[in-house]
């Protein structure tokens, strides 16, 4: 794993823009950071991989767990959440994709930092513009990513298995990351053949006659797409008739990606898999021996609220943490000239295809993180 310096590409925001990154720079500074690229061996893209791999497959043991053993309360789940939970747990509605962010140097295991399970972004610059940047500036390389391939073939095979007209929700966005992102899974549907139609959330209706929801024109919502959180759904003005619906429409991602999203499941997972080769040592209540340690809320993003003891400590501010906070042992991330770099590990349909890399000037990832390419030959 090396960090190489190279030379952005003329026009690279011009190029980036028509691939459908509008949001290249964040708060004026650069996020879609072709300045540099990482190059990995063929061994270390297989090791994050199987790592990936791993990784799912112990969440999954950890979700029956948690559903055997009624552990709710400790993830911040409302009770009236959990029927819908467990239901869709075991009936497997459909399930698209996620992110696993991992702590890799190419030389120890990768380590799992949290899973951004139900709305996790960066997927356009990972499936697509670092793959035509790949084209445009590395000939004769490869890319650890058929992430685009993967979205395609689920949403054809899940072409017949679809209620209905399938419906893209996304929230209106100063920075547009979540409408491309949204944007951009739609298209990989409409490519499968899928009937899509795009809204806001705020555009999804209440039939109070129909006891359903409803489009801007009217028309039943029996499918839909949302990226937006669940934990945010559920305590929403129409929470109480998502729930009593939940069986008659088709929201992706499931409901039970609220034990994925919830940084409960790490503690979860070290208390089922303790010196995992893949995990960190965490807990729900409080630090117990670690002396280097990230206090993390249960729900939250872009490193709010982060309190991150080494040999300083950092802490950052934000409005999360009212649901718990998760002590999770400080990860090994590594530093190439000065950059923090943490792996973000795709999957589609539970299988991983993909990584996309973030560096930050401090070792908390946060909304002023770069997005980088990669390569490996």
């Amino acid at each position: 794993m090396q960090r190489r310096v190279l030379r952005p590409r003329p026009n690279w925001e011009q190029t980036v823009e028509g691939q459908g990154l509008i949001y290249h720079h964040t708060q004026g500074q650069v996020y879609w950071d072709e300045s540099a690229c990482y190059a990995f061996s063929a061994r270390e893209v297989d090791e994050l991989e199987a790592a990936t791999n791993e990784i799912q497959r112990i969440a999954l043991e950890a979700g029956q767990y948690v559903i055997d053993k009624n552990r709710f309360a400790d993830f911040g789940i409302p009770a009236a959440a959990a029927d819908a939970i467990v239901w869709a747990w075991n009936a497997e509605p459909p399930a698209i994709y996620g992110r696993l962010d991992l702590a890799y140097d190419g030389v120890h295991p990768a380590k799992l930092l949290e899973y951004n399970a139900d709305t996790p972004t960066a997927l356009l610059e990972a499936s697509v513009v670092q793959w035509y940047w790949l084209k445009d500036t590395q000939p004769g390389a490869d890319q650890f990513n058929s992430i685009h391939e993967r979205l395609v073939a689920k949403w054809k095979e899940l072409k017949d298995y679809m209620a209905g007209r399938l419906h893209f929700a996304a929230t209106e966005d100063l920075q547009a990351e979540d409408l491309m992102t949204t944007t951009y899974l739609r298209d990989t549907a409409t490519e499968a053949g899928v009937d899509t139609a795009a809204l806001l959330m705020k555009d999804i209706g209440w039939d109070d006659a129909a006891h359903q929801f409803v489009d801007l024109d009217g028309a039943p919502i029996q499918s839909i797409f949302k990226l937006y959180p669940w934990e945010w759904l559920v305590h929403e003005d129409f929470g109480p008739h998502l729930l009593e619906t939940y069986r008659s429409v088709q929201w992706i991602e499931p409901i039970w990606k609220m034990l994925w999203a919830n940084k409960t499941l790490l503690a979860v997972l070290w208390e089922l898999y303790p010196n995992h080769p893949n995990l960190l040592p965490a807990y729900l209540d409080g630090p117990r021996d670690l002396t280097q340690y990230v206090k993390k809320p249960k729900l939250a993003r872009e490193g709010a609220n982060i309190t991150l003891v080494g040999d300083s400590t950092v802490q950052t501010s934000g409005d999360y943490g009212e649901e718990g906070f998760v002590w999770q042992a400080l990860a090994p991330v590594p530093k190439f000239d000065g950059n923090y770099v943490v792996i973000g590990s795709w999957l589609v349909d539970g299988v991983s295809c993909g990584m996309g890399i973030r560096e930050s000037s401090g070792p908390i990832t946060d909304n002023l993180s770069r997005f980088v390419p990669h390569l490996f030959r």
